[in-house]
């Protein structure tokens, strides 16, 4: 049975789950590792969830007010024993709808190009690709979306 919870970066769960998750990246952006981590401080994160499998933490994710509209997804992490089962998709619902309660209308987010699941699962969750934003602007492995909350 599954069950997601609402917390903050300051869960044991969440920390071990993003441990994972940066050792997944530190391989896949390679070089570029360094330049994306320091974007990915835990200790500002009020808006977390965590997906439980009974009590097994499987994954997890975040967001981060990004402008007066508009949060940025940030941490989306699934453990690849439980990949393919429609969990990342309840996370990232999870974190829209958090979002939307709290007056929000849109979600940015950035992922890497070699992640190319991850590029696959957003366009299939109705993100549009946008303009690179931010840090990320110079950036060529990045890839930028945006998904209006209705």
């Amino acid at each position: 049975m599954f069950k997601l919870i609402r917390t903050t970066s300051n869960n044991k769960d969440f920390i071990n789950l993003v441990k994972d998750l940066d050792a997944y990246l530190k391989i896949t952006d390679g070089e570029e590792h360094d330049f994306y981590n320091q974007f990915n401080a835990l200790e500002s994160l009020s808006n977390v969830v965590v997906l439980y499998n009974d009590k097994t933490p499987v994954g997890c994710g975040a967001f981060k007010k990004f402008d007066e509209t508009s949060v940025e997804i940030k941490r989306m992490y699934v453990n690849p024993n439980t990949r393919e089962k429609g969990l990342g998709k309840q996370i990232l619902n999870g974190l829209e709808d958090w979002a939307k309660e709290i007056g929000f209308t849109s979600c940015v987010l950035e992922t890497g190009k070699r992640q190319i699941k991850a590029v696959k699962f957003y366009k299939k969750c109705h993100y549009i690709p946008i303009p690179k934003y931010g840090q990320y602007k110079n950036m060529d492995n990045s890839v930028c979306f945006k998904k209006e909350l209705t």
